[in-house]
């Protein structure tokens, strides 16, 4: 696969902020969050990347692997829980106005597919479900999405509406997700599986079309992913 390292200064940090990107540019975009604390190398450090190589050299899609930190946003204990939203806000909108738009530029698209597995899992969908406008696909890989656990009791609008089980289930517009194409992999000895079924019982109630895959022999582990996600590419 060709590789490319990509760093740039962003207003939305007011730092740089960096990325890898795989790909010529081609195909469907694909944005590929890394798990708790991961840095922009990680899915590659652990095979994710590796594992849809394929879907890479021939052109089928671009993977856009940025930057996270969530060591100083969800995780971070130094700070106010409604500083670790506003600083959650602030990476929201580097993947936006930064990540999305690149990927769409060069992969001449209006859409991108979004994908992440555990808490990068939370991340794919969190913006999936806020922003659908830019998203034709997620594909969460043992996704974990409820982000109560963060916050030390502390609860308000900001939070609510980065909490996809809470603002899900008080949607009144669920056709905005119509054209998604949703996909939440988990498996019978994934730590993060109630979430999931949780997650995909609000789906079906509010009507969106998605799926539920529950594998045998699966957990929580990246040797399962690295099985899940190009099998879910190959449903696309």
């Amino acid at each position: 696969m060709k590789e490319r390292y990509i760093r740039w200064w962003t207003p939305h940090l007011s730092r740089d902020f960096e990325m890898l990107v795989f790909g010529e540019g081609r195909g469907l975009p694909l944005i590929l969050f890394p798990t708790s604390f991961g840095r922009h190398s990680q899915n590659k450090d652990f095979g994710l990347t590796d594992a849809v190589a394929w879907y890479v050299d021939t052109g089928r899609i671009t993977i856009y692997c940025p930057d996270g930190i969530d060591a100083e946003s969800w995780y971070n204990k130094g700070i106010h829980p409604a500083d670790r939203v506003r600083t959650h806000n602030a990476y929201e909108n580097v993947i936006l106005h930064d990540v999305f738009d690149f990927a769409r530029r060069e992969c001449n698209c209006h859409r991108v597919a979004v994908s992440g597995a555990s808490f990068g899992g939370y991340h794919a969908a969190n913006i999936a479900f806020r922003h659908p406008e830019g998203v034709s696909h997620l594909i969460s890989l043992s996704g974990a999405f409820d982000i109560k656990q963060f916050l030390d009791g502390y609860y308000d609008d900001s939070c609510y509406f980065h909490n996809p089980p809470d603002y899900l289930a008080g949607c009144n517009d669920p056709w905005r997700y119509g054209h998604m194409g949703l996909i939440l992999g988990t498996g019978e000895w994934d730590s993060c599986r109630d979430e999931n079924y949780r997650l995909s019982g609000i789906l079906n109630a509010k009507g969106v079309k998605h799926f539920l895959d529950d594998r045998r022999w699966c957990g929580h582990e990246w040797n399962y992913w690295r099985e899940m996600l190009p099998y879910y590419l190959s449903l696309l």
